[in-house]
């Protein structure tokens, strides 16, 4: 069976080696560098201690040092698997989620064409550097000049001229008697549709190879010196060599600088990617002119596990980092993520590094945000979040976004990290509640202490009685004692503990980690709560009377019964710390010119206090008087009257004849 042009490219694109060697051997972490794709293990191929087998997954090639076996993934599977060539691509294919393409007869035909075509692209370009001396290109070297490229960068980058003539390449490939439809087919040239002679696809414009993975000339990029042009850049039309979407500029020397340690850098422009090389940062490619596609973005992850994306500082910049991320997330792997290092508003790496210098460029390039920073940041930008619902919609929003990575893992750590971020920004500024809440580092014992009550709370009658801050303190301590046993209700409970004024430092630094932490399960909870306060203040938490007899404490881990306590005291701190607040405000209304609305304002907080406590208080049992005047419950009495009747009836015969 023969094969379409490009699949086996792909594949070997997709099916990282490390992970198919990695079934059949033993890495040896100390020789072994991951992060550079360098490999090392005792070879699968002959009995040996040492780790003399090298695989350079960047390369996709593996080679033992001992048996001098080599090849790559496919020759691995044949050889490990004692199968055939296509057997192999099956095998690998169906672990890159790639179909097998159907029978091709013409696959022969269509091999032998695009070697064709790559001869011909070769001559386009070594007669665009020829037109690029005459003095029809003096306006494009003095260009070039003014960008900083001297010959040695011109011959480097094999940078040529399309004159601006309608016919100029043609000719000259037809002088070498190329046949039309080899020129055409390689899309340097268009057919007339007015029955003339094809015109040439380039003209008036300074010349950029594009070459594949392997080095061989596969399309061009032309910048047009005519600053009236509607296309500055222009691309050549897909061919049977060039698919614009599977394609990188410098892909096969980035590879190789990637391959010696270098970052992978992934800019806008052809010029942007010149620069960098110059400036001393060999791994740096660019798309094509248009947003990275899916498969452009398993090229950078196969050549590196985390490019650093460095777009433009303009608004087109910024939106096409945004709508990266979007297509990346479904694709995270362990290791394997994007890193962004955004340019300073209005330049690029090319302008950054000319006026301030390759230094400059490195330090954006250090400082470079994870992916979870960006998203982040796309989501709360310029909004402002002082609403329960405006909060809400934050949080639907990343969770769907969150929804869309398919390793459980990376999941979870995302969800995390959006907590943590989400922290900062509700918190350091208050997001509408009484107090910004407790100054707390992870990792770190407490320091500092809550703002406290507001002003209006303080002054009231209910804040400064002792009885009522007392009330107050019990019932954040069930509360808080409820959601360590059971954090998993801790979600649906988020706006009411983060607007829960605490009585004391230590409620609100627990609080504070609930609020956190919660997430991350019972034992990393408690953990936390351990290391920031010490292993006591738990024990002690759980261990007070009027905590230990709840039902959620007693019953660890029952979502119901927590979700309702949690509810139950909630409600009544609210409708208090209400109450206070209304007679606070009627205490200054009241020094002014007094009315009936004062009164209704006092009377229906103070009905709305009443309810709330009555909610926890109703009994409905009805109860009996026993014999020593207590009150007894009648349907535990009934319950104790049936036990009673069955241990008598359960007595033996003798024995209940001898009590008799």
């Amino acid at each position: 069976m023969s094969l379409p042009p490009g699949f086996l490219d792909e594949l070997r694109t997709r099916a990282s080696l490390s992970q198919v060697v990695g079934r059949k051997v033993m890495w040896d972490a100390r020789k072994s560098n991951q992060g550079k794709g360098d490999m090392w293990a005792p070879c699968p191929f002959h009995q040996e201690k040492s780790a003399s087998f090298h695989v350079d997954d960047r390369k996709g090639f593996y080679y033992c040092f001992g048996c001098h076996a080599k090849g790559d993934a496919i020759s691995f599977v044949r050889e490990t698997e004692n199968v055939s060539f296509m057997e192999a691509v099956e095998i690998l294919a169906r672990e890159a989620g790639m179909p097998m393409p159907e029978r091709d007869p013409r696959a022969q035909e269509k091999s032998d064409l695009r070697t064709e075509l790559s001869e011909v692209m070769e001559l386009a370009v070594r007669w665009f550097r020829l037109q690029l001396k005459t003095g029809a290109a003096e306006a494009a070297r003095n260009y070039l000049i003014g960008r900083g490229l001297d010959d040695e960068a011109l011959e480097r980058w094999e940078i040529g001229f399309a004159p601006d003539s309608w016919q100029g390449l043609w000719d000259a490939l037809k002088g070498k008697g190329i046949a039309d439809d080899l020129i055409l087919g390689a899309g340097l040239a268009k057919p007339s549709t007015k029955g003339g002679k094809p015109y040439d696809t380039f003209r008036g414009r300074i010349m950029y190879p594009i070459r594949d993975a392997r080095g061989r000339a596969i399309a061009f990029g032309g910048r047009a010196m005519d600053p009236e042009d509607k296309a500055k850049y222009l691309n050549s039309p897909e061919t049977a060599l060039f698919d614009k979407g599977r394609s990188l500029y410098n892909v096969k020397d980035a590879r190789t600088a990637a391959g010696k340690g270098q970052p992978l850098v992934v800019a806008e422009g052809y010029m942007d990617v010149i620069a960098l090389v110059q400036g001393g940062f060999g791994a740096a490619v660019a798309p094509l002119g248009t947003a990275i596609t899916e498969n452009q973005l398993q090229m950078l992850w196969r050549i590196a596990p985390e490019p650093i994306i460095t777009l433009d500082g303009d608004t087109a910049g910024q939106r096409a980092a945004l709508r990266l991320i979007d297509l990346a997330l479904p694709l995270l792997e362990a290791g394997q993520s994007l890193r962004f290092a955004m340019m300073p508003d209005g330049q690029d790496p090319d302008d950054l590094i000319r006026s301030a210098g390759a230094g400059a460029l490195q330090k954006l390039l250090d400082a470079a945000q994870p992916m979870v920073q960006l998203l982040w940041q796309r989501e709360t930008e310029g909004r402002v979040f002082d609403s329960p619902e405006r909060k809400a919609g934050l949080d639907k929003a990343l969770r769907e976004k969150i929804k869309l990575i398919k390793d459980p893992s990376i999941r979870s750590h995302y969800g995390q990290e959006i907590k943590d971020l989400r922290w900062q920004l509700f918190r350091s500024k208050g997001s509408g509640s009484r107090q910004t809440g407790a100054k707390w580092v992870p990792g770190a014992k407490f320091k500092g202490a809550p703002e406290g009550p507001s002003a209006g709370a303080k002054s009231s009658v209910l804040a400064t009685s002792p009885d009522a801050r007392a009330t107050d303190h019990l019932r954040e301590a069930v509360i808080l004692a409820a959601c360590i046993c059971c954090p998993e209700v801790v979600e649906d409970f988020e706006n009411g503990l983060e607007s829960m004024a605490c009585t004391d430092t230590q409620h609100a630094v627990l609080r504070d980690l609930i609020l956190r932490h919660a997430a991350q399960g019972p034992e990393v909870l408690r953990q936390n709560i351990m290391s920031a306060l010490g292993g006591g203040a738990l024990e002690n938490l759980l261990g007070q009377s009027h905590v230990a007899i709840t039902p959620c404490v007693r019953s660890p881990g029952n979502a119901e019964i927590t979700a309702m306590t949690v509810t139950e005291e909630l409600a009544k701190l609210e409708a208090v710390r209400g109450l206070a607040d209304e007679i606070a405000d009627a205490a200054e209304d009241l020094s002014g010119v007094a009315d009936e609305g004062v009164t209704w304002r006092l009377s229906e907080a103070a009905r709305a206090s009443d309810r709330a406590h009555r909610s926890g208080q109703e009994d409905k049992a009805e109860y009996d008087l026993g014999d020593n005047g207590a009150r007894i419950k009648r349907d535990e009495r009934s319950a104790l009257d049936a036990l009673l009747d069955q241990i008598t009836f359960a007595k033996p015969k003798g024995r209940a004849e001898k009590d008799s």
